[in-house]
């Protein structure tokens, strides 16, 4: 492997290791455990800058951890383009199907984001319109009717879709040869997340204090919002 294509693998999987830090600490700031500690006093070079001037507070955290977890997606975007570039002479054209659709998925997302980071809108060629980029069981994006629509998670599957493609990217057109997993310790809380619903698994009720009461269905379910229900387990 060239030293240009190792400073790019380099690139992709530092993009990853940021989604997955961006990840854990929207987690963590949801869930109120995050410290927000920052120094009483900061110098950096000429500046200076006081506790009151930088500090956060948790609903402010909460706004900002969610657009931290956004940059780190979008970013991984960018590290891709730039690796299949290097990897690839002509990634466009290219015979291999899947790497025109990794391509332009990620320029396409690259796009997006570089021209309105906080409201990424979709900017998409006439050689790109209504067509459907794909890999088999990574990631699919149908261009169809997007031009000048706001992004949307739902066009290519999401963050974890574009993990995944970085993952790919990586192995299979890199060519990075897999390493083996170092044992991480379980966390001490059992956290599942589907989308932005985040369940915890917990030893006994909280305090009822300040919950509302929901009516359920006929059918017992109980609506979350988001597209989300919370159906009781059958008994066989």
């Amino acid at each position: 492997m060239t030293p240009e294509l190792e400073k790019h693998l380099g690139n992709l999987f530092t993009a990853e290791l940021q989604f997955r830090l961006a990840s854990s600490v929207r987690l963590a700031v949801t869930g109120n455990r995050q410290p927000l500690d920052l120094p009483m006093e900061w110098t950096h070079g000429r500046h200076r800058v006081r506790y009151k001037e930088i500090a956060l507070r948790q609903d402010q955290a909460d706004y900002a951890a969610s657009f931290l977890h956004h940059s780190a997606t979008y970013l991984m975007a960018v590290a891709i383009k730039d690796a299949i570039r290097a990897a690839v002479p002509d990634p466009k054209k290219s015979a291999n199907s899947d790497v025109r659709a990794a391509y332009q998925i990620a320029r396409l997302i690259r796009n997006a984001f570089a021209h309105a980071p906080f409201a990424p809108t979709w900017s998409i060629d006439d050689v790109c319109r209504d067509t459907t980029f794909a890999i088999a069981g990574v990631i699919e994006l149908n261009t169809a009717g997007l031009q000048g629509k706001p992004f949307d998670w739902r066009h290519y599957g999401g963050p974890l879709a574009l993990f995944r493609l970085c993952r790919f990217v990586r192995s299979e057109i890199l060519k990075d040869p897999p390493s083996p997993h170092k044992v991480v310790p379980l966390p001490d809380r059992r956290i599942y997340q589907q989308g932005d619903l985040i369940w915890e698994k917990i030893d006994k009720p909280p305090s009822l204090d300040g919950y509302v009461e929901v009516e359920p269905r006929p059918d017992e379910s109980i609506d979350l919002g988001g597209g989300h229900v919370l159906r009781p387990q059958r008994k066989e």
